[in-house]
């Protein structure tokens, strides 16, 4: 016998499905637009007032699609490994999207397009990320690929790795980001080193280091942009 809560059960007023078929996604708040998402709830709770539990954790908010793991979304009752892996989809179905409409606008001697096109890929990450990105002599971005995952430390990042993957995508031009998950985008002594090592490989083998971009929280520091690439 099926014990769960479904949104047909609602009174139509309350239905977030038939609210979207009416009025619009737009029209749905927070929590409406996740338990659409969510679509059942419990013997106990509707899929809407698990979306407001949810919410209600955490960030208290959305980025909690972001920030929790799923380890932390099942422990909310009603969320298992197919609720917590949809919310989790959700999340980087949104990072996509906000980097896919950014793609156009990214400019090798624009740092701002830069970092506003991994923003969203990165600022939620609970540890550094050193990524690379690569760049043509027109300056189009090639692609990308993530070097390390940790502290950024001169004595654990290889140029060797980063030149590799930049002569495989026949890049002229390189960039490189990581994240601090302090939400603080200032540079560490390690964040100097590694940029001087890259820099000075770079020059030896023609493949330009463009700039080091720092991700924080909805802020960024650019290398470049400050006159530290010597």
């Amino acid at each position: 016998m099926n014990t769960h809560i479904t949104m047909k059960e609602l009174p139509e007023s309350e239905q977030p499905i038939e609210k979207c078929a009416r009025y619009g996604a737009q029209a749905l708040s927070d929590a409406e637009l996740l338990a659409v998402i969510l679509r059942s709830g419990t013997q106990k709770v509707t899929a809407l007032q698990l979306a407001q539990l949810f919410l209600s954790k955490r960030d208290k908010n959305l980025l909690n699609l972001f920030t929790m793991p799923p380890e932390e979304m099942k422990r909310i009752p009603g969320i298992g490994q197919v609720k917590a892996a949809q919310l989790k989809c959700v999340a980087e179905l949104a990072s996509r999207i906000a980097q896919a409409s950014r793609f156009r606008n990214v400019k090798l001697n624009d740092p701002g397009s830069i970092a506003a096109y991994y923003m969203e890929a990165l600022r939620h990450e609970p540890r550094e990320q050193l990524l690379l990105a690569m760049f043509d002599s027109k300056s189009v971005l090639l692609g990308d690929a993530v070097i390390s995952v940790g502290t950024v430390n001169s004595s654990l990042v290889s140029p060797r790795e980063i030149f590799l993957k930049a002569l495989e995508c026949h890049a002229v031009h390189i960039v490189l980001l990581h994240n601090h998950p302090s939400g603080d985008p200032s540079p560490s002594e390690a964040d100097s080193q590694v940029t001087k090592r890259v820099l000075e490989c770079g020059g030896l083998l023609g493949i330009a280091l463009a700039d080091h971009i720092i991700i924080g929280d909805n802020r960024y520091m650019s290398f470049r942009e400050n006159g530290l690439l010597g």
